[in-house]
């Protein structure tokens, strides 16, 4: 009887869980973390890259961030030529390769500071990515979680309709 639990256990152990989220089920649209921006990762060439399609505020609010009522530009960026960029469309994501699980050797560009960031990123199910951005090693950096979009398509900074998973 050891020997048949032991077989099963061993191929339940090295069956992925029904549902389980494949590598390439990371392009689509996602949400960030407090739901002030989507994103769309999307492939480019091998890699995969990913940009903002959505603010929740597109225009300044505050008189401390910019001008109250102008769209949200790329205003911190160490580039003084790329400082009027629309934040809508501004491509954050580059350059990541699939290794095994993780989504690797790519950058992150954070609007918000100016700053980019070495990044890696992981499916933890076909609705949750883990994204952890960091300088140097990736001890010392933060991860964020962004959820799946899961309303009905809109159209992409591509001018193209995103589909979605239904799991």
């Amino acid at each position: 009887m050891r020997i048949p639990l032991l077989i099963l256990l061993t191929i339940s152990l090295a069956t992925p869980a029904l549902g389980s989220a494949e590598p390439g089920d990371l392009f689509g649209v996602w949400v960030t973390e407090g739901g002030g921006a989507k994103l769309e990762i999307f492939p480019c060439g091998n890699k995969a890259c990913g940009k903002v399609i959505w603010l929740k505020h597109p225009n300044y609010v505050n008189s401390s961030d910019g001008p109250v009522g102008m769209e949200k530009v790329d205003r911190k960026n160490s580039d003084p030529a790329l400082r009027n960029r629309s934040i809508i469309g501004l491509q954050v994501m580059e350059g990541l390769s699939l290794e095994g699980d993780w989504w690797r050797n790519g950058s992150c560009y954070d609007p918000q500071s100016g700053t980019t960031y070495q990044c890696k990123m992981r499916l933890e199910s076909a609705s949750e990515l883990r994204l952890r951005g960091f300088i140097g090693f990736s001890l010392l950096g933060r991860t964020y979680t962004l959820s799946r979009e899961q309303s009905s398509p809109v159209k992409t900074a591509n001018n193209r309709e995103t589909k979605y998973l239904s799991r």
